[in-house]
């Protein structure tokens, strides 16, 4: 597992043990950067479910401003914690220990917006749909940002999205990747 391009690339980061974190592979992780092209740049980005971290640093590594990682295991965010110094980010990177479907939001995403959200739980648990059902996730996406879900291909998407659109989704094999947007009002 590498940061793909960037000021990073090639950068190896800390792989997770065991099988309780699957990180995104290395060609998911190329094409959707590619899919995001330039949007990238200056983004404030929150990865949830983050695992190793290595959504959240390859945004970084492509000139992302500032990512949030959140995470409600000890063993990812010590994994993120590594990957994060092992790339030279660690002004520009939050970890979150917590649990996202929490009472209390923690003061790092709160009252925030964010250009990409980074969304890749674990599979065949309904935490994709649970999350994007959440009435507050819209609120944490500003006004022109991308949700990337990834999910497993057989798991389809709620038809209502609280306020969020499907711009597109792309297959790959048992994983699809999912870029939800703002509701655009129709007046």
């Amino acid at each position: 597992m590498r940061i793909i391009s960037g000021i990073c690339r090639g950068r190896k980061l800390t792989p997770p043990k065991g099988l309780d974190i699957r990180p995104t592979s290395d060609r998911i992780r190329e094409t959707l950067f590619n899919i995001l092209g330039p949007r990238v740049r200056h983004a404030q980005v929150l990865d949830l479910f983050a695992g190793t971290g290595a959504l959240g640093l390859e945004a970084l590594s492509r000139g992302a401003a500032h990512a949030v990682f959140l995470d409600r295991s000890d063993t990812a965010c010590h994994i993120i914690r590594q990957n994060i110094d092992r790339c030279g980010f660690p002004a520009q990177a939050t970890v979150v220990r917590q649990d996202l479907f929490s009472p209390r939001t923690h003061a790092a995403i709160l009252c925030r917006q964010f250009d990409l959200i980074f969304l890749d739980p674990p599979y065949d648990n309904g935490y994709v749909s649970k999350t994007l059902e959440q009435k507050n996730l819209v609120d944490l996406l500003s006004e022109n940002g991308i949700i990337v879900a990834e999910h497993a291909a057989h798991e389809i998407l709620p038809s209502s999205l609280n306020g969020l659109d499907i711009l597109r989704q792309k297959k790959y094999s048992r994983t699809t990747i999912s870029f939800l947007t703002r509701t655009q009002d129709t007046e």
